[in-house]
């Protein structure tokens, strides 16, 4: 299962129901641009720190870019921009998923909703 960065916002603000589903997952994944935005979003160096050894120690696997993901999500930027709001971040981590056949956890439905191929889990808080 490929984790959205929200995930990672709710299990930061202490959501049991977030953490469990993640510790109960066979096999953790998060798209290079779920990376890149932990990171952005750490307001020092102890919590870049952290977020990295929280990944290490659930073993999670970051999903470079590839040219077929990048093609996709410009699909969806094409097909969903303009009528349901979708970011080019969102496209990136659909896109993501998609390619690689997995399913999306998120508790934004709104952001991914309109993607017809995405196999999305809803995570409720």
């Amino acid at each position: 299962m490929i984790f959205d960065t929200d995930i990672f916002i709710w299990i930061q603000r202490g959501n049991y129901k977030a953490a469990q589903l993640v510790d109960k997952s066979k096999e953790r994944f998060l798209s290079l641009q779920t990376y890149l935005e932990l990171l952005q979003s750490a307001k020092n160096k102890k919590q870049h720190d952290h977020t990295k050894a929280f990944l290490i120690d659930y073993a999670f696997k970051v999903i470079p870019l590839s040219e077929n993901i990048g093609h996709r999500a410009a699909v969806y930027i094409e097909e969903y921009a303009l009528s349901h709001g979708l970011r080019a971040a969102d496209a990136i981590i659909a896109a993501t998923a998609t390619e690689h056949n997995m399913q999306l956890c998120s508790s934004n439905a709104k952001h991914f909703k309109p993607i017809k191929e995405l196999n999305l889990k809803i995570f409720k808080a």
